[in-house]
């Protein structure tokens, strides 16, 4: 693996070796000095050209927990602001021997196109409309620490799933998980074309009772109205999960959410801290899984074999 853009730049081996590599990442997260100097002399790079908080503190915070160094550019503080190409920006931090970087841009390609000029290991932390791969192996690892097992769960992605790149790479590593896939949505917000792996439902009512998994999506307010749908009142009615229909979820369901969480579009508060939520473990175990990911990079460009304790 040279670069993670996408979820299919991971075979299965890889999968169980970041899950595998996370799990020792825990431990240490728990110590009382949260360190280790697996990439001590490494830097990462930030590439942030799309405002982001959780993805972007999480490989930040995660590269410090591995004693890499971090510069941080966006387009505000960054010479890209002047007219200089990504491509160009990332020719200038080849040249300052910059070992890694994390990009974040709303368009999709740009993580790939940057990726192919093989000037260092590029992650994917969101490109438009296209993939967020450590989102979706976070998720699964969180769901698969809680569950046990993946294998036959019945997972239920709700709302916008047409622009959602948490989604597009979850459906393919829930699926290689072995976990059965719904979508659940309005049609406008759900893509026409799917693996016929994926099944669909247009109310989130008849999925409930037998979904193990409910996750559910951020709809971005900008999308609801015109062709979409008549406001978010009718959103809430039809896919939010309220306080009255968690009286009658079943006990054993998870509830996740990649975040921020519209509060009362997609869920009620009362949900958010429900005991069936495992939405704060998606975050920390975010951390892991980015210091896994690092850590498979980096150690394997710079010829360390084993994690140092």
């Amino acid at each position: 693996m040279k670069h993670l853009v996408s979820i299919l730049d991971l075979n299965n081996k890889d999968v169980n070796k970041i899950f595998s590599i996370a799990k020792h990442f825990e431990e240490v997260l728990e110590r009382r000095v949260k360190k280790v100097p697996a990439l001590i002399g490494k830097t990462l790079a930030l590439l942030f050209i799309e405002p982001s908080t959780r993805t972007k503190t999480s490989f930040e915070l995660a590269a410090r927990r591995l004693s890499c160094d971090t510069i941080s550019l966006s387009v505000s503080t960054s010479s890209l602001k002047k007219g200089e190409t990504l491509e160009d920006t990332a020719r200038t931090l080849s040249s300052m021997k910059v070992d890694c970087a994390v990009v974040r841009h709303p368009h999709e390609g740009a993580a790939k196109k940057l990726a192919s000029l093989n000037l260092f290991p590029v992650i994917n932390g969101g490109d438009g409309k296209g993939e967020h791969p450590t989102q979706a192996l976070l998720d699964a690892y969180t769901a698969l620490k809680k569950l046990k097992s993946l294998n036959g769960k019945k997972v239920s992605i709700i709302g916008d799933v047409l622009h959602s790149r948490v989604a597009r790479s979850g459906i393919e590593l829930w699926h290689r998980l072995g976990a059965k896939v719904t979508l659940v949505g309005p049609p406008t917000l759900l893509p026409r074309h799917l693996p016929e792996y994926v099944d669909v439902s247009y109310r989130l009512d008849e999925v409930m009772k037998n979904s193990d998994i409910l996750y559910f999506l951020r709809i971005q307010r900008e999308r609801l109205g015109g062709e979409c749908l008549a406001g978010i009142e009718d959103y809430r009615d039809l896919y939010a999960l309220t306080k009255d229909r968690l009286k009658n979820l079943r006990r054993d369901v998870v509830i996740m959410h990649p975040g921020p969480v519209n509060r009362g579009i997609e869920l009620d508060p009362e949900v958010i801290y429900d005991e069936r939520s495992i939405i704060e473990e998606q975050v920390f175990e975010g951390l892991s899984i980015r210091m896994a990911v690092l850590t498979l990079l980096l150690s394997e460009k710079g010829g360390f074999h084993e994690i140092p304790a």
